[in-house]
């Protein structure tokens, strides 16, 4: 089911796209909208992997370089049933960690300096788990087109302020425009919200079945939540667009952060493994079998 209302969210937010275009140039405008579109997202399925890693920092690292959490990552990948990803790490203070890559067999897991400082090896698994679910379901292609898309709306929405459109060919004249400038990026991003939010939710289930550990990736998300609230991720803040890909929002974003947040609340969460795993009470990490 999630499946399907992510296909209709992102049927949405590429129809949105064309009647953006509609609005600024008529048919004509349509045309260039849907072009532009398909190109960017050519652009997208070949390319977002590197520009995300390039974007942060990442380093790709070895067996010899950092065996423990390459270990962990073979081994989780086995159980998951995926080909071994690329291990990334990011120097950044700030617990987190994300995957990319257009599909299983060109993925890479990355985690950040501050997550491995900060918990278990259990809770690290539970982490890892999630984010080769989200390889698993196909989401990080899923995700970076829909953010590619949505920050193409927004780039059409600036070129309607900007340059005013083809009022001549504009349907709804200055109205249209209006529309567009006011509306259309809240639009994107609330599409935008809505995949990244039910996506997350399916990583869950999938990394807790990976593990084997709902409480593992529960306790984690606690530890991750608190601290990401107080650290601030410099990247992150750059790229806004790219926030939902990480395991728990990195962004500071004041008082409406939690309304426009690309994450759903990570107590939610937290109740929701809690409740797959049939526990009550707080988790307490265990031994790594």
């Amino acid at each position: 089911m999630n499946v399907f209302r992510t296909g209709i969210l992102m049927a949405a937010l590429t129809g949105l796209f064309l009647v953006i275009g509609f609005l600024l140039g008529g048919g004509p405008g349509m045309v260039i909208a849907f072009l532009f579109a398909a190109g960017t997202n050519l652009w997208a399925y070949w390319n977002s992997d590197k520009a995300l890693l390039s974007m942060y920092g990442a380093r790709e690292v070895s067996e010899a370089s950092a065996p423990d959490l390459v270990r962990l990552v073979r081994q989780l990948s086995g159980q998951a049933g995926l080909p071994m990803p690329k291990v990334c790490l990011v120097e950044n203070e700030q617990p987190n960690a994300f995957a990319t890559g257009r599909d299983p067999d060109h993925a890479a897991v990355c985690v950040t300096t501050g997550l491995l400082g900060r918990v278990s090896k259990e809770e690290l698994a539970g982490v890892l788990a999630h984010e080769l679910g989200h390889v698993k379901h196909r989401d990080t292609l899923t995700m970076t087109i829909t953010a590619t898309i949505a920050g193409a709306v927004s780039m059409l929405a600036n070129f309607a302020f900007f340059l005013g459109g083809d009022r001549r060919s504009n349907p709804l004249g200055l109205v249209g425009m209006l529309l567009v400038m006011l509306f259309a990026p809240l639009a994107a991003v609330l599409v935008q919200m809505a995949i990244s939010r039910s996506r997350e939710f399916d990583a869950d289930k999938a990394g807790a079945e990976i593990s084997g550990r709902p409480l593992w990736l529960a306790s984690a998300l606690e530890h991750i939540d608190s601290a990401a609230k107080h650290i601030e991720n410099v990247e992150a803040e750059e790229h806004p667009a790219t926030a939902h890909m990480f395991i728990v929002n990195p962004l500071h974003g004041g008082a409406l952060s939690g309304l426009f947040s690309s994450h759903p609340s990570t107590e939610e969460r937290i109740a929701r493994l809690r409740a797959l795993a049939g526990a009550t009470d707080a988790p307490k990490p265990g031994p790594w079998a």
